[in-house]
């Protein structure tokens, strides 16, 4: 049992260095059967902390959790890309916005007198927007309390209807190989019926959903206008994202002890 424990841990440390791991290099690396590495990965991607893929695995990302968990997980990062998508916005317009911790924290950075439309399948979201000057669409459809958000046929069917200008997309994985993905099927549909929808979609990506991946496929990197990215620009996943295609978007650093001072 420890000799499993520690090989796990090292299959965990290779997929955090790496961004993903190939089962047939890894075996030969380590000395140990094929076998055993695919077993190893079936129990890391059972307790959620591997997503396994053909020939090895990737990351998985802990932006899956519940919505009351993710409210408390990358606070700060997802403050600096709502405050980055606000600036997006053009007054005036018709925005979609999906469900999520990331987009509630745009509704925060929204300015209250704001006098477009938003559009959104959240109630949630909508909630949140009571106090504000826009004009509110609310998409309906069986609940998917998981991420609080609209989704299935009813929905689907529903966002055929709408138009928007822009859609902020919130994802729980980007990952140069796997693209954009989330850890539902009918949501991942969901957030395609959308997007078919905007002029232009960006995706929120703070700092736990980079390099890490999900389940279900929603969208390659290629197939959205921006991803607005918590990543420094040295960073090496930022690299690997711009190596696959994606157009990444600053994020404003977060202030330094001497900015907050002035």
């Amino acid at each position: 049992m420890v000799l499993a424990a520690a090989r796990k841990g090292v299959l965990l440390e290779r997929l955090r260095r790496d961004g993903r791991l190939v089962v047939k290099d890894v075996a030969v690396e380590l000395g140990l059967s094929e076998d055993s590495i695919r077993r190893d990965l079936r129990e890391l991607d059972a307790a959620g902390l591997a997503v396994r893929v053909y020939g090895g695995a990737l990351p998985a990302s802990p932006a899956v959790a519940d919505y009351s968990v993710r409210q408390e997980v990358a606070r700060e990062s997802k403050a600096r890309v709502a405050d980055a998508a606000v600036a997006l916005i053009e007054p005036g317009s018709t925005v979609l916005l999906d469900g999520g911790t990331t987009t509630l924290a745009m509704v925060h950075a929204l300015p209250r007198a704001f006098a477009g439309t938003i559009i959104t399948h959240s109630p949630t979201i909508a909630a949140a927007l009571l106090d504000h000057d826009a004009e509110v669409i609310v998409i309906g459809g069986r609940v998917f309390k998981h991420s609080a958000v609209a989704c299935g046929a009813a929905a689907v069917e529903a966002a055929q209807r709408v138009s928007a200008d822009v859609f902020f997309l919130g994802v729980t994985g980007v990952h140069g190989e796997a693209g954009l993905t989330t850890g539902d099927a009918e949501e991942a549909a969901m957030k395609r019926a959308l997007a078919e929808r905007a002029a232009e979609t960006f995706v929120l990506a703070s700092e736990e959903k980079l390099g890490a991946a999900s389940r279900f496929g929603i969208l390659p990197l290629t197939g959205v206008s921006g991803i607005i990215a918590d990543l420094d620009r040295g960073d090496p996943r930022a690299g690997a994202l711009r190596r696959a295609g994606a157009r990444l978007l600053p994020v404003p650093p977060a202030p330094g002890p001497l900015d907050i001072a002035r």
